[in-house]
């Protein structure tokens, strides 16, 4: 098996990486109060040592009382919070790893009442949860620049703290998915209407972030067709409605768009086995990330009703990135249950992988 795909060196910019794998977010909530611990240091340092070339972390929640629900998800922002993901970041580097924080609101998927400011309103575009499933009200012009702003700082601090770059999570119905979906954004405003509008609040986050933190610090953005509100969901039909969505995302400063799929072999698009993150590279010109049950049989979905995976082979993803479709990957639950997925498969060590268990979300 050739994965000299897997194993060539990628640049851009000031990123310099030395293979194409990537870490997936995942969101475990392993740090109380917020602080990221020195076992979540631990937990990133082994994926560095064993081998891949970005590690993106779990996501991380911006300075707003509503940013989510559970205490334990980790904060980027303040003294305590910021400390803790320092000692991450030395730690992946000096295993000789990259790493770039996933910066996070889950704006209406919140339950009122929860999280480290439980009297805090929950926030969304229009105060739907669902489509005219309208809960809270919706978001003034003064509170989202107000959001604007925090992604801005959340970006700064982590380049002050020594991270290579950011993630701006877009994807999965958190708060500027949101903002994409027609079905939970029905403002009129700038920030509503056409998909165009419906994606202003992501263009000003990107465009705040390069303001903040300069042309040579590097920015990814995630986004997915899917929502947590339905799988189906899609915010694109055709090539040509991608292009009206991500060409004004690509403009205002995005370098590396990350492209979350259930499962990153299907296609996107009939006529072409081109994927989303294919799709995007050819419309936007941009590096790319694809993601999706890289190296098993079952896709994330079955984690949630408890269930493992076993490994399957990665014939297709190899294909995938011999033809150049995308050129980064992102690896999730293999990279749980074996933090040296990476160093075994390019010794050709597949027969020691182990499948994934839900046991695995705890562990380091």
């Amino acid at each position: 098996m050739n994965t000299s795909a897997l194993f060539t060196p990628f640049e851009l910019g000031n990123l310099k990486l030395a293979n194409r794998t990537v870490m997936a977010p995942m969101t475990r909530g392993f740090s109380p109060n917020g602080v990221p611990t020195d076992a979540v240091a631990e937990y990133y340092r082994k994926r560095a040592e064993g081998g891949v070339g970005l590690i993106i972390t779990e996501g991380t929640l911006i300075n707003h009382p509503a940013a989510s629900g559970d205490p334990s998800y980790p904060s980027f922002y303040g003294e305590e919070a910021l400390a803790g993901w320092k000692k991450v970041v030395d730690a992946v580097h000096a295993a000789g790893g990259k790493i770039i924080p996933q910066i996070w609101h889950v704006g209406a998927t919140r339950r009122p009442g929860t999280g480290p400011v439980p009297d805090a309103p929950s926030v969304s575009p229009s105060g739907l949860v669902s489509k005219d499933k309208k809960v809270f009200e919706a978001l003034s012009l003064d509170e989202i620049n107000v959001l604007i702003a925090a992604y801005a700082q959340a970006a700064y601090d982590a380049k002050e703290i020594g991270f290579d770059g950011v993630e701006i999570h877009g994807a999965h119905g958190y708060l500027i998915d949101q903002f994409f979906w027609a079905d939970t954004n029905v403002r009129t405003d700038q920030y509503g209407g056409s998909l165009q509008a419906r994606s202003q609040f992501a263009i000003d986050i990107i465009k705040a972030i390069r303001e903040r933190c300069g042309s040579d610090f590097t920015i990814i953005f995630r986004w997915s067709q899917w929502k947590q509100q339905d799988y189906t969901a899609r915010l694109t039909t055709t090539p040509e409605e991608l292009a009206e969505f991500l060409t004004p995302l690509s403009d205002a400063g995005v370098d590396i768009f990350h492209c979350s799929q259930r499962r990153f072999w299907e296609p996107e698009f009939e006529g072409s086995d081109m994927n989303l993150a294919g799709w995007t590279k050819k419309i936007t010109g941009k590096p790319t990330i694809s993601v999706g049950s890289v190296g098993l049989d079952q896709e994330f979905l079955t984690s949630f009703q408890g269930e493992g995976a076993s490994v399957a082979n990665i014939d297709n993803l190899l294909e995938k990135m011999n033809s150049n479709e995308f050129d980064l990957i992102a690896i999730g639950r293999s990279l749980l249950a074996n933090p040296d997925w990476v160093n075994k498969v390019k010794a050709g060590q597949l027969d020691e992988l182990k499948p994934f268990t839900q046991e695995n979300i705890s562990q380091l």
